[in-house]
């Protein structure tokens, strides 16, 4: 057992609280099953594709246009409030993960490449250590991807980012920043690659 004076016991006393800060959490509970009908979203359009295996939570706060394609696996994570509004002729890829609940606006004629994570909400960081982070106050911020955006495979949007219209986020990148009018970003963190127009 390390004792005061040995480097180890500053260790254990910071598992130590740790420890008793995780017996003062919350007990988690289940989010449900992911299982849904069409009538339970707030709005759903016409020509509505789920593949197998979508899981949504909270449709109530979903509102999906017409001719929207949703790949196998696509995880819908809406929340008790704010919005997800997908709009239409966009297609979702396999796989992706949409957290709204911040809420998201899905513009027109959006392409979103397989398994993308688009994420609406953050932990607050700051220097005190001694608060584990999944503790912390979470940030809600919206995310906003304009009509006719194409998004790449494996894309992941941070909170609060708004993606004008025509831009181009390439397979891989993180978007921390928002992105101007018929960009073409790239990378981790995104950059700018060109412009489209």
């Amino acid at each position: 057992m390390a004792q005061p004076g040995n480097p180890m016991f500053a260790v254990h006393s910071f598992c130590g609280r740790a420890a008793a800060k995780d017996n003062e959490m919350k007990i988690y509970k289940s989010h449900g099953t992911g299982k849904f009908s069409g009538r339970s979203f707030r709005k759903i359009g016409e020509n509505v594709v789920f593949e197998r295996g979508v899981m949504v939570f909270h449709p109530e706060n979903i509102e999906i246009g017409s001719n929207v394609y949703i790949g196998h696996n696509v995880f819908l994570k809406s929340y008790y409030k704010n919005l997800m509004i997908i709009g239409n002729n966009t297609w979702i890829g396999q796989g992706t993960f949409l957290h709204s609940g911040g809420g998201i606006k899905i513009g027109n004629f959006v392409g979103i490449g397989p398994f993308v994570k688009i994420i609406t909400l953050q932990h607050v960081i700051d220097n005190d250590i001694l608060q584990p982070i999944i503790t912390r106050e979470q940030i809600y911020k919206k995310v906003i991807i304009e009509d006719d955006c194409d998004i790449g495979t494996g894309a992941i949007i941070l909170p609060g980012i708004k993606i004008k219209r025509g831009s181009v986020i390439g397979a891989g990148s993180v978007v921390t920043k928002d992105v101007k009018p018929y960009s073409i970003v790239v990378g981790n963190p995104a950059k700018l690659l060109r412009k489209r127009d």
